[in-house]
């Protein structure tokens, strides 16, 4: 996955996010709905961002930033603030 692909699904990922808020406001959904789908919205986003940031380090440094790959849920979440 290059750079622009995970920006795209950085993007996509925020419209969805937006949409929600739109259909919760609308009641379109409940906001037990909203919380739990903005959970994994922002889980993946938190993944994404973790693999450009790899990426981008990895092509500062000399290496093939196409070597990184996406880090599971888990760990990503579970890094040290």
């Amino acid at each position: 996955m290059d750079d622009n692909t995970v920006l795209s699904r950085i993007h996509g990922l925020v419209d969805e996010e937006h949409k929600l808020r739109g259909q919760l406001g609308r009641g379109e959904i409940s906001s037990d709905e909203e919380h739990a789908r903005l959970k994994e919205l922002e889980e993946a986003l938190d993944q994404c961002w973790d693999l450009l940031r790899r990426r981008r380090a990895a092509r500062e440094v000399g290496n093939d930033p196409n070597a990184e790959q996406a880090h599971s849920i888990g760990e990503v979440e579970g890094y040290i603030q």
